[in-house]
């Protein structure tokens, strides 16, 4: 190539070449820092999107299993609620069956376990009316716990039936044999309905759990997918990193070389 004082071919490419490594240097100081292969969308324009619609999956999925655990502390709740319940309609049974002795005077003895029957009586309701989690009632409530990928979706029924001495068929006294015996029948059927109920929402609750469960596993499997596709390998860029920095210390010699050689024409008129 002959002398030109006009241009200087050599400075421009190696000008040209320190620019590409300084912009290359650049973009992995800026993973390296981030921790990330992916910082714009011209890095990797389709890895980005599909980063991106994991991304969301993980949200979706994290909240959802939120959703159910929350769903499960109410039911948990609810299912201890019902055990209180359980026990107080134990002492009923025994109130009512004593009181079911024909041989009590009715005036007093079957008027002191009625006593003690009334307040059991609205106990069970003060339980359904006063029971709450997190703010909202649990019996008489209805929800479901939402289960969402971002795309499918799924609902479990989540709703727990009203409590109370009525909702459970108990309205009688225990003030005469006859009404002793009457209300023992409704009782040991109240009992067997709050264990379907206990028992229905022990279903629900595993239901939940497995839902939970699978939920997790997604979330894990979302998770590394999109580690995979977005995050650094740091020994890879280290090295790049020592690459760069060397390309950039020659690219500098190699363009004060070559602004250097156009003082050759300089010489040539002297």
């Amino acid at each position: 190539m002959g002398l030109s004082i006009l241009n200087n071919i050599s400075a421009l490419t190696a000008e040209n070449n320190l620019n590409a490594t300084q912009a290359s240097l650049q973009k992995t100081l800026t993973q390296l820092s981030s921790g990330s292969k992916i910082n714009t969308g011209s890095d990797d324009a389709a890895g980005l999107s599909i980063a991106n619609g994991m991304q969301a999956g993980i949200a979706a999925l994290t909240q959802s299993a939120q959703n159910a655990t929350n769903s499960v502390g109410a039911l948990q709740t609810a299912d201890g609620a019902l055990s209180q319940v359980t026990t107080l309609l134990n002492r009923a049974v025994t109130l009512a069956t004593e009181a079911s002795n024909a041989g009590l005077d009715a005036s007093t003895q079957n008027a002191a376990l009625d006593t003690e029957y009334q307040s059991i009586l609205t106990e069970i309701g003060n339980i359904g009316t006063n029971t709450d989690f997190n703010g909202s009632d649990v019996f008489g409530s209805t929800g479901n716990a939402f289960i969402s990928d971002g795309t499918n979706n799924t609902t479990i029924d989540v709703g727990v039936s009203a409590l109370s001495a009525t909702s459970l068929g108990l309205s009688g006294a225990l003030t005469t044999s006859a009404s002793a015996i009457t209300e023992l029948a409704k009782i040991n059927t109240a009992i067997s309905t709050v264990a379907t109920n206990r028992g229905s929402i022990g279903a629900t609750v595993n239901q939940l759990d497995a839902a939970s469960n699978v939920v997790n596993n997604q979330i894990q499997n979302l998770t590394s997918a999109e580690s995979g596709i977005t995050d650094a390998d740091i020994g890879k860029t280290v090295a790049n990193m020592s690459k760069y920095n060397t390309l950039q210390q020659t690219g500098i010699s190699a363009l004060q070389q070559a602004n250097q050689s156009s003082q050759t024409i300089l010489k040539l008129l002297q």
